[in-house]
């Protein structure tokens, strides 16, 4: 089944991994619903060029994926949703005792919760259309742990089980549900933590790169939204359709150390 004239809700999908993806499949004719907590006129104006670009229907929702009520009415919204990319997330790192307790909170509500409420919402729609990919963008940290990220390890811990459950619900049915865990990805916000860091170190760009961002990361480079798009993009495809449950790591290595 050619994935063409398909539709994908991508969350978090204005900028990083979330827009890589929502590109990457718009170049395969896939529509794209693009989603952030901002409603400005560049959010539209991606949707408007992914459109013009690839010639696929594109448009943006805002919608907080904080909320449930949110989260859910992006999908009512959208109308369609055969492919769901589950994206959104956020960061923050603290020890245990200091970690504050809104930080958890919120950690918890975007990089887990909503993907509870987006695939309640849109596993309907793909069961009426007879066919679709639940894609959780998970992370390294969904298979494996470090020090003072306790909410977003336990957050991505809990997208992989929820993949996994998702899965079993859907294995009867021309659904799949997976997860992709990226290691460190070159985004545009890494990119601008590059400079603090080399003054920081007193290090050159390659060295703060390689020994300090990518030290746990043995191929010592970055993984790229495209790949990320690509492996996306693989999961919808009919080699696919006997993937389900289970996660892709594209971290260069890191979760075989």
């Amino acid at each position: 089944m050619s994935v063409q004239g398909k539709t994908a809700v991508v969350t978090g999908s204005n900028s990083g991994i979330g827009l890589g993806i929502a590109t990457e499949l718009a170049r395969a004719g896939i529509n794209v619903v693009l989603n952030s907590f901002t409603d400005r006129e560049e959010d539209h104006a991606l949707a408007a060029e992914l459109a013009k670009t690839h010639g696929v229907e594109a448009r943006y929702i805002k919608a907080d994926m904080s909320k449930a009520a949110d989260c859910r009415a992006l999908i009512e919204e959208a109308g369609v949703c055969d492919i769901l990319v589950n994206n959104a997330g956020i960061q923050h790192v603290a020890p245990l005792p200091d970690f504050p307790t809104e930080k958890w909170d919120a950690i918890i509500a975007i990089n887990l919760n909503s993907a509870f409420h987006t695939t309640a919402a849109a596993l309907p729609l793909m069961r009426k259309a007879g066919w679709g990919r639940v894609i959780n963008v998970a992370s390294a940290h969904g298979l494996t742990a470090s020090p003072f990220k306790s909410a977003y390890v336990a957050a991505k811990h809990g997208i992989v089980g929820l993949t996994k459950v998702t899965a079993l619900e859907t294995a009867e049915e021309p659904i799949t549900a997976n997860a992709i865990c990226p290691g460190y990805v070159l985004t545009p916000l890494v990119e601008a933590q590059i400079p603090d860091t080399m003054k920081e170190y007193g290090m050159s760009r390659e060295e703060v790169i390689k020994n300090v961002m990518l030290t746990r990361q043995p191929s010592k480079e970055f993984a790229t939204v495209e790949q990320l798009g690509g492996t996306a993009l693989y999961l919808c495809s009919d080699a696919a359709a006997q993937v389900t449950g289970t996660t892709i790591s594209v971290d260069g290595g890191w979760t075989a150390l």
